[in-house]
């Protein structure tokens, strides 16, 4: 008998893994949109410097330059990309890569405030209060079984 419901669990366990089971989606190997490159120019120099300008068919552009002249030889790029966004809104990114790291620039990237920048009311109210608890809490005589030694 415990064969038997133990041999159902299994059968209802199988039949339901697959029906629940969200389809995964294509892969890109899978995809049949081929988008034409409409332009690649690469120039390739022998002391390292480099430069490309490619713009495909749905209308993304790349520029890139770059050259081995930051801090031990590493290559400092510059550069910028554009494309259309899902809602139609145009995305131009300006970006240079070097011994600070990747720096983009756009106007769809959100920007820090400057700084020292006004600290809200909220934050200074609640940076007194902590330094009235800590000044209180070094006035208590400690409990317990520490003691001078």
């Amino acid at each position: 008998m415990k064969l038997i419901i133990l041999v159902g669990v299994l059968v209802v366990l199988v039949s339901g893994d697959t029906q629940y089971r969200a389809p995964s989606p294509p892969r890109y190997d899978q995809s049949h949109e081929v988008i034409p490159i409409v332009s690649d120019q690469r120039v390739q120099e022998e002391d390292g410097r480099y430069n490309y300008d490619v713009e495909t068919g749905n209308g993304i552009v790349l520029s890139q330059s770059g050259s081995p002249t930051g801090p031990e030889g590493a290559v400092v790029k510059s550069g910028q990309y554009s494309y259309t966004a899902p809602d139609g809104t145009p995305v131009v990114v300006k970006f240079v890569a070097n011994e600070y790291g990747y720096q983009p620039e756009s106007n769809l990237l959100p920007i820090a405030p400057e700084f020292p920048h006004p600290i809200p009311d909220f934050v200074l109210q609640q940076i007194a209060k902590a330094e009235l608890e800590d000044r209180d809490r070094s006035r208590e005589v400690p409990s317990g079984t520490y003691s001078a030694p």
